[in-house]
């Protein structure tokens, strides 16, 4: 993904085949030691690398978000270089037949797009109006002070069942700021279905070859 930004793009793995695959691309590819329990811990590690310790500002697309547009990752980033929040995310309009759907992380905002509440499951949190509450989309944006900050405080309650990390900084009172699309977020992957449907949005978007190992044909 081409953002038009004088940026470094890093491919951080715990696994070589990873890096074997993106071999040949215009990234760089770092497997990186130690275990990481979630994306951010990840990118603290490519932080501590020599090669990397001298950037300021970080943004982590998950690998879950194969087709994030360029817009998403823009607008993440302005939260944090433009607005000033410790943190910048996604996301994108909910359907409401998804909001009782646990696979579907779900973000609920204030009126100057800062979240309030993030979560899974049907029981929503009280803030979490219909009108207010927006489809989370896998990116963040962040100072390398406010990535230091956000693992340096202690877990929230919630994280580790809901699998939302995102709940840490928010408890300890970081901002949160969300960049929030008009249009419907492209596919990400959350179930073995939403595999499928990534693997076949590709195929019609890419030649076979174009991404080294992606055919186009699964088996």
């Amino acid at each position: 993904m081409d953002l038009g930004l004088d940026a470094r793009i890093v491919v951080a793995t715990d696994d070589a085949r990873v890096g074997e695959a993106v071999a040949g691309l215009a990234v760089d590819a770092l497997v990186t030691v130690g275990v990481a329990r979630s994306g951010t811990e990840r990118v603290a590690r490519v932080l501590e690398h020599p090669a990397y310790r001298g950037y300021d500002t970080v943004v982590n697309v998950q690998g879950d978000e194969p087709l994030i547009d360029r817009a998403t990752v823009l607008g993440a980033l302005e939260r944090v270089t433009r607005d000033g929040d410790d943190v910048g995310t996604g996301a994108a309009p909910l359907a409401r037949s998804e909001f009782a759907n646990p696979n579907r992380v779900k973000v609920a905002v204030d009126g100057r797009s800062r979240a309030l509440a993030f979560f899974r499951t049907p029981g929503a949190p009280a803030c979490a109006r219909h009108d207010a509450t927006f489809r989370h989309v896998g990116v963040y944006a962040y100072r390398a002070a406010a990535l230091r900050r956000w693992l340096a405080l202690p877990p929230a309650p919630g994280e580790g069942d809901e699998g939302l990390e995102q709940l840490r900084p928010l408890a300890h009172g970081m901002r949160i700021g969300v960049a929030v699309q008009e249009e419907p977020a492209a596919p990400g992957v959350d179930t073995e279905a939403d595999i499928l449907e990534v693997e076949a949005q590709l195929a019609a978007r890419l030649t076979p070859g174009e991404i080294p190992g992606f055919t186009g044909e699964r088996g």
